[in-house]
């Protein structure tokens, strides 16, 4: 198989040529202007972080990627799915409140957000796919909708899946409540009794009849009638209801992949990843720790795992931060040539970027590109 193309370019700068020019003429070197964007609706997918966490990526990025999709034809918006866990993003109205916090508004980066999978995180269409993990993947209705994906990553650690590369921005991030759950876990929500207010909502919106209530009031889900649509979690007020992240780190891992996969399939797709501030954690942290490795640079191809595994490759070869999370692990002697191991040694990243390859999704081999 041919290696796939992934460009290139450093964060350093000079007079009168700014990162967001190089980030202009990055894509334009990566060959964005072959997609056919006219008319076309363009989704264009981002974390847009937890409010608290200030390692997700400046809207200035976004703004540059919206403006080229503009001048291409194309009618851009910046999406993502609703959260499974308890935060800042787990409905349409949290979400957007933090988008714009943050500083995603329409007046900074020049389009709209739209909440990918609706108010409460339901609003879903189902993919089939047949792969070994997942048949039929569940997909923000909004995202399956646009003509055209491009994917704008945050490149970092991750404690369950190792890093957060394209594949994680797309496959876990575009998936709808019931999608994560499918991927975290069995897909069986569980009840935290003393957050139950006992206001019988959950019994309502169940399809299902896996609802019901004890003695003292409280809501009990029988799992064996459960099919696992998240729509319970998502119509709790309370954070009473909640999903165990209890999938093997490697199973997940390859949901993620097939997931990505459902998204981008039979669609004109493009992704960028920029490797700075590159947390030791997630960015849906409502907190983000000081970067293990020192900024690298911004990436771009029309292959997501060749993409992150340049991205992976480049941030092994750094030299860790000493006083970072990164660095300390190294000091407790349980460094092993794999940055991302070594800050979480339960994780396997690899195992994403393998499967990512055995079905189709793309090719790890790659040729970098500097620009």
């Amino acid at each position: 198989m041919e290696k796939s193309k992934v460009y290139f370019t450093d964060f350093r700068t000079k007079n009168g040529y700014n990162l967001l020019q190089k980030l202009e003429n990055l894509i334009k070197k990566a060959g964005i202007e072959t997609i056919d964007f006219d008319q076309k609706f363009v989704a264009i997918k981002i974390h847009f972080g937890e409010y608290g966490n200030l390692a997700y990526l400046r809207p200035n990025y976004a703004k540059v990627v919206v403006d080229e999709v503009k001048k291409l034809g194309g009618k851009p918006f910046l999406t993502d799915c609703n959260t499974l866990y308890v935060g800042g993003r787990k409905n349409a109205l949290d979400h957007l409140d933090t988008a714009y916090l943050n500083g995603f508004s329409p007046f900074s980066t020049g389009c709209h957000v739209i909440i990918a999978d609706g108010l409460k995180g339901t609003d879903e269409q189902e993919v089939e796919i047949n792969q070994e993990y997942v048949k039929t993947a569940k997909i923000g209705r909004a995202i399956m909708d646009a003509d055209v994906i491009i994917s704008l990553t945050h490149f970092k650690c991750h404690e369950m899946t190792g890093l957060g590369g394209a594949i994680k921005n797309i496959g876990m991030g575009c998936g709808s409540r019931a999608g994560k759950m499918e991927m975290h876990n069995q897909g069986k929500p569980e009840v935290i009794k003393e957050k139950c207010r006992k206001c019988r909502q959950c019994i309502k919106i169940c399809a299902h009849g896996a609802i019901s209530y004890g003695e003292d009031g409280k809501c009990i889900i029988d799992h064996n009638k459960c099919v696992g649509c998240g729509r319970c979690i998502g119509v709790c007020n309370f954070d009473a209801i909640t999903a165990p992240n209890d999938e093997n780190g490697d199973i997940l891992n390859k949901k993620m992949a097939e997931y990505t996969l459902a998204v981008v399939k039979d669609k004109p797709q493009f992704h960028i990843s920029l490797i700075c501030d590159v947390s030791p954690n997630c960015d849906c942290h409502a907190e983000n720790d000081v970067p293990i490795v020192p900024d690298i640079g911004m990436l771009a191809s029309f292959d997501p795992v060749a993409l992150d595994k340049a991205c992976a490759d480049l941030v092994n070869a750094q030299t860790p931060i000493e006083n970072s999370a990164l660095g300390e692990n190294i000091k407790k002697d349980i460094h092993e040539q794999d940055n991302f191991h070594t800050n979480h040694p339960d994780t396997n990243w690899q195992s994403q970027i393998e499967h990512a390859v055995k079905i189709g999704l793309g090719n790890a081999e790659y040729e970098l590109i500097k620009v």
